[in-house]
Formats: C-alpha cells, sequence, structure tokens
C-alpha cells in the first residue's frame, strides 16, 4: 500500500525548503501539503484559540500532482487541521521543514518545525522535522536532498511500527564537504541574549533580540558538536517533558 505523506513547515507554504522536501518525499508515497500561508518562525507549539482559521487549496504543486492547502494558522495548527480535516485520518508520516536555519540544541523549544512534527507525533504519527543551518530565504537545499531521501525512505521501510520523532539538522557545507550521519542526543548549547535598547524617530524605546549561540565544548555527543565536525545530526525526541531523574529525589523532599 502507498503510504500517505504529509509534509508542512514554519518558513510559509512558498519557501525553497519546503519545495525541496517535497520534491525528494513526493516518489516515496502520496504527498499531501499542509503549511503556513506565510512565515511562522519561532512559534514554538503555539495554537490559535481566539480567531478562526482558514484554509484554502493551493495550486502551487499541481505540476506535481500533488494537493496543497494554505493555512493562516500556526504549524501545529496546520498538522491538527490537516489530521481532522483534509487527511480524515492519520497520515503514515509527517515530514516538516526544511528549516531555513539550525533547530539544534535549545533551539527545538522555540521551533515552529519542530513543534509541526511534535505535534504530529502527539497524534501518532511518526514524524520527521529537517532544518539547514543556512537562515538566508534563497539558501541552497541541494546538499539536504540525500539526507532527507535516505531517512525518510528507512523510516517508511523500516521503521518497525515505532512512533518515532525525530529533529535531523543538516550543516551548510559544500555536498563532498558532509562527513555523513551522526545519532546524537541535544546538544548542552544555548542562547547568551541580550535585548538592544533603541528608539524610533519620535524618541519611543523599542527592543531587539539579538545574543550568541555558546555550546557546551566537553559535549561531544550533542548534536551541536556533531554539525560544528560536519555531520548530519539525527537527534530522536519525545514529548514527555518530565525529568524523571528527580522524581525520587522530591517525593523525598515534600514526603509529609
Amino acid at each position: 500500500m502507498t503510504p500517505t505523506i504529509l509534509v508542512t513547515n514554519d518558513d510559509g507554504i512558498t519557501s525553497t525548503g519546503i519545495r525541496t522536501l517535497i520534491d525528494e518525499v513526493r516518489h516515496l508515497g502520496k504527498v499531501t501539503v499542509v503549511a503556513p500561508d506565510s512565515p511562522q518562525s519561532a512559534k514554538g507549539h503555539a495554537i490559535t484559540i481566539n480567531q478562526p482559521l482558514r484554509l484554502a487549496k493551493v495550486d502551487i504543486f499541481e505540476h506535481w500532482g500533488i494537493e496543497a492547502y494554505a493555512c493562516s494558522g500556526t504549524p501545529v495548527d496546520c498538522v491538527k487541521l490537516a489530521v481532522d480535516k483534509v487527511f480524515h485520518d492519520k497520515p503514515d508520516l509527517c515530514v516538516s521543514g526544511i528549516n531555513h536555519g539550525s533547530n539544534s540544541a535549545i533551539n527545538v523549544i522555540y521551533s515552529g518545525t519542530v513543534s509541526a512534527a511534535m505535534e504530529a507525533a502527539i497524534e501518532g504519527v511518526p514524524s520527521i522535522a529537517f532544518s539547514l543551518l543556512n537562515y538566508s530565504a534563497q539558501a541552497n537545499m541541494e546538499p539536504c536532498r540525500p539526507y532527507v531521501r535516505e531517512i525518510v525512505t528507512s523510516l517508511l521501510q523500516n521503521g518497525d511500527g515505532r512512533k518515532m520523532l525525530l529533529n535531523v539538522n543538516i550543516p551548510a557545507l559544500a555536498p563532498n564537504e558532509i562527513k555523513g550521519i551522526k545519532i546524537c542526543h541535544q546538544a548542552q548549547a544555548f542562547w547568551n541574549e541580550e535585548f538592544y535598547e533603541r528608539e524610533d524617530p519620535i524618541g519611543r524605546k523599542y527592543y531587539w533580540l539579538t545574543g550568541e549561540f555558546v555550546n557546551d565544548k566537553d559535549d561531544h555527543d550533542g548534536d551541536q558538536t556533531a554539525l560544528e565536525e560536519g555531520y548530519v545530526s539525527v537527534v530522536p525526541l519525545q514529548y514527555d517533558l518530565t525529568a524523571y531523574k528527580e522524581i525520587n529525589y522530591l517525593q523525598n523532599l515534600l514526603k509529609k
């Protein structure tokens, strides 16, 4: 039976990244696209609750024979609507991306790309988030193609029914400079942030977030180190955020 594949993203349905992703997976199953009608970067797991959502059928990928819908909401809204109103069931796989920019380490918390894949996982759908470490809207996505094809094919053919959620980051290198795939954990890397304070032309203050991404150099097996060394990083994620190692401590601390 031909697998059904949902494609979504957070950079918007017209982005270079989603077009590349669709082109790579369209030969691997029956593809349907449900993606935001405008960029939704850093939306995290936000959902729309106080205003109506709109879903418009578009012909952007009609030349490939692919059904596509532009959604007025967030990446997570796209997945929810896709499952309930487009597929009327669960697809066999959800792929999200290819994001323009890194989603390694702590970035998974903020990422709309990863959150869309995570929402699919919550729905019981195996899912993969793909990101390229290049923030340009005109980023060259060609180095991503073989890794998208390999990882999606492997999960479809050999996933053994596991409802896996994978976070895949691809370094912005020439194809011959990428060393291969490395399975990693989420790195202990974070943003050292600050807000620049400025004034607009009429004297009102405003703030612009900036920062430096800092990696723990002793974390040799994290995804950020793998990327810095020229590998494609693959991190299995979960949406259960329980800090299990603290349960016994708290039971003793709060014992009455």
